[in-house]
């Protein structure tokens, strides 16, 4: 079980991070949470698809590392196999909690990247590490785009331009896989919006955003064949 506690330089002066990337250090998940921000770093790699939240209510947009439940495509043993790691996989085992309204730094002491190997978070005499420093700015950046990723997809909701979508897939070696609960852009509402519409969305910063996730579709074909590989023994 999670168990985040407040991040101090007394009670985890020796804490130490595991960084390198495998499913024993909780990297094995099919997708990663994302932001509009984040999107012209994740679509060069991932493909952006979007799925309801927890309560149901609205949506969230998700790079997904992989097919099926459980399953990270880019995991080569240690090694994660593309030049860029979506923030929400980067942070671990670190996460924003608040203090009388304020965002401070926790870590998820049960999480299985802390232990006594890997970077240290603190220096000997309790100053921060450049592992630390870019850990804060990577949490910062994270939760500064999770907070604006809500007015985009109202303007996707208001605009009708998600839609859901089902993916089946035959692999090389017969075995049918399915893809299944996500949404996308509508491409062609999209292509008949007015321009009214889309000056909308462009003043809002919207616009740009929206393109990236249709143009990252294309990335389904590269997941594809890494599954492939997978299944026939290869990487």
């Amino acid at each position: 079980m999670p168990r985040p506690v407040l991040l101090n330089n007394v009670d985890h002066a020796e804490l130490r991070i595991d960084t390198r990337h495998a499913a024993e250090l909780g990297d094995d998940v099919m997708v990663a949470l994302t932001f509009p921000a984040e999107f012209r770093d994740v679509q060069a790699h991932y493909p952006i698809v979007f799925a309801k939240t927890p309560d149901g209510r609205t949506f969230q947009p998700v790079a997904l590392l992989g097919l099926c439940e459980g399953e990270n495509l880019f995991l080569d043993g240690d090694r994660w196999d593309a030049s860029y790691v979506p923030l929400a996989i980067a942070r671990q085992p670190f996460l924003i909690g608040h203090d009388n309204g304020e965002p401070i730094i926790h870590v998820d002491v049960e999480h299985p990247r802390v232990g006594t190997r890997g970077e240290r978070v603190f220096r000997e005499f309790g100053g921060t590490t450049d592992y630390l420093e870019r850990i804060s700015s990577t949490l910062r950046a994270l939760h500064e785009g999770v907070q604006a990723t809500a007015a985009f997809v109202d303007a996707l909701l208001a605009n009708d331009l998600l839609e859901s979508f089902v993916l089946d897939i035959q692999l090389d070696d017969g075995s049918q896989n399915r893809l299944a609960g996500f949404y996308t852009i509508h491409e062609e509402r999209l292509a008949q919006l007015d321009g009214d519409a889309l000056a909308a969305l462009h003043r809002a910063g919207h616009l740009a955003s929206v393109y990236m996730a249709v143009a990252s579709l294309s990335q389904l074909r590269g997941l594809i064949e890494r599954m492939n590989r997978r299944h026939g023994g290869g990487r």
